[in-house]
């Protein structure tokens, strides 16, 4: 087993942060950019965690990804509002549309987030779970590169399209889950074929549509969506709602738009925020507590609540730091040291 050692959640946000500016990127896109990094790494979710640097470091050498990019919010006081990332990452764009999004939901009740023209690389309960904090209920999606075959057949069409949900609670974590409709992320079979492992029965096919557990042959032919025909169903949903709504990219053409999917995709994301206070007012009830008999019913009989290991993860690692092997290390040591030069050799 490869040797392992931590290092602080703060000393390793610095380093991710010093990599991207040392990159050309501005300061506020860098820290945005590698605090979600870091939280993956900090909540063991490791494929979405310094993994995820190479791909974004690959965007940007390839010009794909706009270093310097300035969100600009579209805003016409109405329950939509709109934020164009101008081809930068999706986090700095939600960052600063955020204060406007919460405000308008707390003012009318709903309100939603239209982020367009983003590469999107991190995971979405990001941001749910800043919106819960705020005592919002949220939901998150977008589409992603067409890798996933609709139920009953075998060329891919659909992203492996994330979902994401967030509710308030009295504690000190929400209630968030946050999952692709694909029956794994594409970055999980990444990481099998990276380790020499095979994937699981039932997550892809071939080129040819025969199961099969080689990493490589899944990344060659289409990933499956969870639970058959449901799982379709719903990540055409999502494809409809945040792409073919917002008028942004679908997965076939973000696929296109790059040209393979050997680098980030880029393409729109809707979040939607919902003030539970404002939907209930006229109940004369709580529906934060109306929700806890739900949740506390469900945790009360031993199931576990979803990101329940991500929080507890999270704990340790704010107690201990965050684990890294030393091919980590050496990693964050290549990227610190080349830049880009680090993906172009």
């Amino acid at each position: 087993m490869a040797e392992q050692r931590y290092i602080t959640i703060d000393a390793l946000l610095e380093r991710v942060r010093k990599i991207f500016e040392n990159c050309g990127v501005s300061p506020e896109n860098a820290e945005a950019v590698a605090r979600v990094i870091v939280a993956g790494e900090r909540d063991n979710c490791k494929s979405h965690g310094i993994y995820r640097i190479e791909g974004c470091l690959r965007a940007l050498a390839a010009g794909k990804a706009e270093p310097k990019a300035v969100p600009e919010i579209h805003d016409g006081g109405r329950s939509v509002i709109e934020v164009d990332a101008g081809g930068g990452f999706s986090n700095p764009a939600f960052n600063a549309a955020k204060p406007a999004l919460v405000a308008r939901a707390k003012e009318t009740g709903l309100a939603a987030l239209v982020i367009r023209d983003c590469l999107h690389f991190s995971a979405l309960w990001h941001e749910v779970e800043a919106l819960a904090e705020e005592g919002l209920a949220a939901v998150s999606m977008c589409p992603s590169y067409a890798f996933v075959a609709p139920a009953g057949g075998k060329e891919p069409v659909l992203g492996t399209n994330p979902f994401a949900f967030g509710w308030p609670r009295p504690g000190e974590h929400p209630y968030v889950f946050d999952f692709a409709t694909s029956v794994a992320a594409r970055g999980e079979i990444e990481l099998h074929r990276r380790a020499g492992t095979p994937i699981p029965e039932g997550w892809a096919v071939d080129r040819d549509g025969n199961p099969t557990t080689d990493p490589d042959e899944a990344l060659d032919g289409a990933m499956l969506t969870f639970g058959g025909h449901k799982g379709s169903a719903l990540s055409t949903m999502i494809e409809l709602l945040s792409g073919a709504m917002l008028g942004e990219f679908m997965s076939r053409e973000a696929l296109e738009f790059t040209g393979g999917g050997a680098l980030l995709p880029r393409h729109g994301a809707l979040i939607l925020a919902l003030d539970p206070q404002v939907f209930a007012a006229r109940s004369g009830r709580d529906p934060i507590a109306e929700g806890e008999k739900l949740l506390t019913a469900i945790s009360g009989q031993g199931a576990r609540l979803p990101s329940q290991r991500r929080f507890a993860a999270r704990e340790k690692a704010l107690r201990e730091g965050v684990v890294l092997n030393e091919a980590e290390f050496a990693q964050l040591d290549r990227f610190e040291a080349l830049g880009l030069e680090a993906v172009k050799m």
